[in-house]
């Protein structure tokens, strides 16, 4: 059946394209090549999406070529030279890294998505059976219960997961000093911090651990490639939203892809793979791989965002994240992997 959906604030993958390097898609040598530089999450994702755009007048002569990683080292990939015409990351400050190098214009966020392509919201990847009986926060730090993310240090998804605990603690009337202490349990809890989103679902469907923290689309898509896994979506959880944008020397086939990437179409597509649709009207057939395909992106009681609860990227990236360096003060969170010693794979 097919089902319209509204945007989702309103609401192992082993075996799936290698994490890193270029590959390229169909169109033609004549044509326009775009270089696609995302986080390793989309790679699956992308397939049908590149497809799509070359079955339009736009994208009729047009060669991909891609590259996938951690989203924070894709982006200071991009600053070193990689080559980039669309990026698609995991957090805003890996494209407003780009705005500083003069590499994305500084309008960046002025369309209808105010910058974001893909949605989601940050849940539990569990045992088939759910066997340690995990279903909110309070369950993921108690004793004994081992937990993988992926580390804040590289992966953008790592830092939604983090901030979504944070913000159980705080959105629920909790003071800062309760979230310290809350996020230190979950990291004394964590056995793997591997570096990227992608790395750490491997890790944890080939057997390791009894929790993942994770997105639920990576969850959706562990299912679809047979993982023997379930996925629990909190009562509470954060929106994660993943900015795209332009460099500054794209061509017009780059820029057009942008636009057809929160099209209907391709937002249907990303659906297709677990990401909630950022538009309205999006009509999605049954998603093979959520809890109810014919219903995969439940409403959630209460979704917290990184606007209204945390102020923004361009606070919390220092507040929480900061590195120490050049006389800058350590984030709350990489101070407590430093204190807790969970720093992490680089």
């Amino acid at each position: 059946m097919k089902k319209t959906i509204k945007a989702a604030v309103a609401a192992s993958v082993t075996g799936v394209l290698a994490l890193t390097g270029c590959s390229t898609s169909g169109g033609s040598d004549s044509g326009e090549t775009i270089n696609v530089n995302a986080f390793s999450v989309m790679e699956a994702a992308n397939v049908p999406v590149l497809e799509d755009f070359e079955g339009t007048d736009d994208g009729a002569d047009v060669t991909f070529k891609t590259s996938y990683g951690a989203s924070g080292d894709q982006s200071r990939g991009v600053v070193d030279g990689a080559p980039a015409d669309v990026v698609h990351y995991s957090l805003e400050t890996d494209v407003t890294r780009l705005v500083g190098e003069g590499l994305v214009a500084e309008d960046w966020k002025d369309n209808a998505t105010n910058g974001i392509a893909t949605s989601s919201v940050v849940v539990f990847v569990v045992r088939k059976g759910n066997p340690e009986g995990i279903e909110t926060w309070d369950d993921i730090v108690e004793s004994g219960v081992e937990i993988i993310t992926p580390n804040p240090g590289s992966s953008g998804s790592a830092r939604w997961n983090i901030l979504a605990a944070w913000a159980h603690v705080t959105g629920n009337g909790g003071t800062e000093a309760e979230a310290r202490e809350f996020v230190a349990k979950l990291l004394n809890n964590t056995i793997a911090l591997p570096g990227s989103g992608r790395e750490a679902t491997t890790a944890f469907t080939d057997g390791s651990g009894d929790v993942l923290l994770s997105y639920e689309n990576e969850a959706i898509l562990a299912r679809q490639n047979d993982a023997d896994v379930d996925y629990i979506v909190p009562p509470d959880t954060l929106l994660i939203e993943n900015p795209a944008a332009v460099t500054t020397d794209a061509g017009d086939a780059a820029k057009a892809f942008l636009e057809f990437m929160t099209s209907p179409e391709a937002q249907a597509d990303y659906a297709q793979s677990g990401f909630r649709p950022v538009v309205d009207g999006v009509e999605i057939e049954d998603v093979d791989g959520a809890n109810d395909p014919a219903d995969p992106f439940p409403t959630v009681e209460q979704l917290w965002t990184i606007d209204d609860t945390f102020n923004g990227w361009a606070e919390a990236a220092d507040k929480y994240f900061g590195d120490g360096e050049e006389g800058n003060p350590l984030g709350i969170i990489t101070e407590l992997q430093q204190t807790t010693g969970q720093v992490g794979e680089e």
